[in-house]
């Protein structure tokens, strides 16, 4: 009883490694192995487990200074962003003095400089810019991203790295787990991803909302909304005044031209509600952030980071929802498989076609579909259909857009496709039933403007 005491007073975390509990990670539904107090689960959490923290934004932040207080002692971070003035009333770990800079450059600096015994490595890029080496070096990854396409592909690359036998049995060594946190305003949820065992992010798309688009010829000819005006100056004012360069979010001066041009616009058309604020909401899509909300996800996504690398307690199964506005309340169920998921499922879906429909419209069904694709390449066994790049295959397939299905591919042919919001060794099939009652023409032409391969009203 003294030593459990002492050891409490010295430091919280050995009370809880080095004491015997009967509520061990084996103990839940939702087990990933068996807790063994002792000092050797102590040095798996301080000098072994490599963590690798997947944004360091206004949840990032949180994240890094709860797992370093935790006693991890190899973490990692990547992020692409810089540090933005507008980051400061949330994003602790910077200062008005880094603003422009690296946010995982910065953020690594702060907890190192501040908390004893903490090792952060930063990364500065896309996580897709990252290849499946790297990812496999790490024990879990926490994701702390604000877009839903960049925590797609993160979801199908750690599931395309828990290997599968030929008898279907999953090699325990090569599961990397995901615990994936959100905030947006006075929600938030935490999940725990067990790649192969637990269903996956792909999974759950269907609760997430795509993201708000309008139509080009609404913003273009008659415009109704601050954001039409807003879109307006963002799409088609700043490529022709400025054709060899980028909009750069992060810039002030970028903004306010962005928010000029946008503002002469809505006085024409006698619209009003163009601030800067919305035009910054509207070009940099950002979400409503409360710094005590993010403040809560971090610390459940940390403690089921802390209960996986030392199997101390029972884990999260899989699911938890904070909703501040109603209160402190919180709803925890588990999410279950997909049984047709595209990234983890491996199942070949059956999609009914008219053999008369173009091969651009079948693009343009699956990126409208629940599958919510972005780029979508295809192919056969024997030939490839249609490949977005590198450009010379593009130009070389692009005749096949125009062409039918049915002279492109045979009844129930499956065909493979790709699509950039997944890893490059995940790729949906598909079994093509042909169908006279299916439409021979996707979509409504007044709303969709997509351009694919150089044409207009292509999918």
């Amino acid at each position: 009883m003294s030593a459990v005491a002492g050891a409490t007073k010295a430091n919280p975390i050995d009370c809880l490694l080095l004491t015997p509990t009967a509520f061990g990670s084996e103990s839940g539904t939702l087990p990933v192995g068996e807790f063994s107090p002792g000092d050797e689960v102590k040095e798996f959490l301080t000098n072994e487990c490599k963590v690798l923290v997947v944004g360091a934004g206004g949840l990032g932040c949180e994240v890094l200074k709860d797992l370093s207080l935790m006693g991890f002692g190899d973490i990692h971070v990547i992020d692409m962003d810089t540090i933005d003035v507008s980051n400061l009333n949330r994003q602790f770990l910077f200062r008005a003095s880094d603003v422009g800079q690296p946010k995982a450059s910065v953020a690594a600096k702060f907890i190192n400089a501040r908390v004893a015994g903490a090792k952060v490595m930063p990364y500065v890029g896309r996580v897709q810019d990252r290849d499946a080496d790297f990812y496999r070096q790490f024990n879990m990854v926490v994701s702390g991203l604000d877009n839903i396409e960049a925590r797609r592909w993160l979801n199908s690359m750690l599931v395309s790295l828990a290997e599968v036998d030929d008898d279907g049995d999953v090699d325990p060594s090569t599961v990397i787990p995901m615990i994936d946190g959100g905030t947006e305003g006075f929600k938030g949820q935490a999940r725990v991803i067990v790649p192969r065992f637990t269903s996956c992010f792909e999974c759950s798309l269907d609760s997430f909302p795509p993201q708000r688009t309008y139509p080009l010829c609404t913003i273009a000819e008659t415009p109704r909304l601050p954001e039409h005006c807003i879109s307006y100056a963002q799409i088609i004012l700043w490529p022709k005044s400025f054709p060899d360069r980028k909009i750069d979010t992060d810039s002030p001066e970028d903004m306010q031209w962005i928010f000029d041009q946008a503002k002469e616009r809505a006085e024409a058309y006698n619209i009003s509600g163009v601030t800067y604020m919305k035009t910054l909401g509207v070009v940099k899509n950002i979400i409503p952030a409360v710094a005590s909300t993010n403040a809560i996800i971090s610390g459940v996504c940390a403690t089921e980071c802390f209960k996986i690398a030392t199997m101390c307690s029972q884990n999260l199964d899989t699911y938890m929802m904070y909703m501040g506005s109603e209160g402190v309340y919180t709803h925890t169920f588990r999410y279950e498989k997909k049984p047709d998921c595209p990234v983890c499922s491996g199942a070949t879906r059956d999609l009914a076609v008219n053999p008369n429909l173009t091969l651009a419209d079948l693009i343009k069904s699956l990126k409208a579909s629940d599958l919510r694709l972005k780029a979508p390449s295809l192919a056969k066994a024997d030939s490839t259909l249609y490949m977005q790049k590198p450009k010379a295959l593009e130009l070389a397939t692009r005749p096949n857009l125009t062409k039918t299905l049915s002279e492109l591919v045979d009844d129930d042919d499956e065909i493979t496709v790709t699509d950039p919001v997944f890893s490059g060794d995940v790729a949906l099939s598909l079994k093509l039933n042909f169908s006279l009652d299916q439409p021979t023409v996707f979509g409504d032409d007044d709303d969709d403007d997509d351009e694919v391969g150089g044409k207009k009203n292509a999918p």
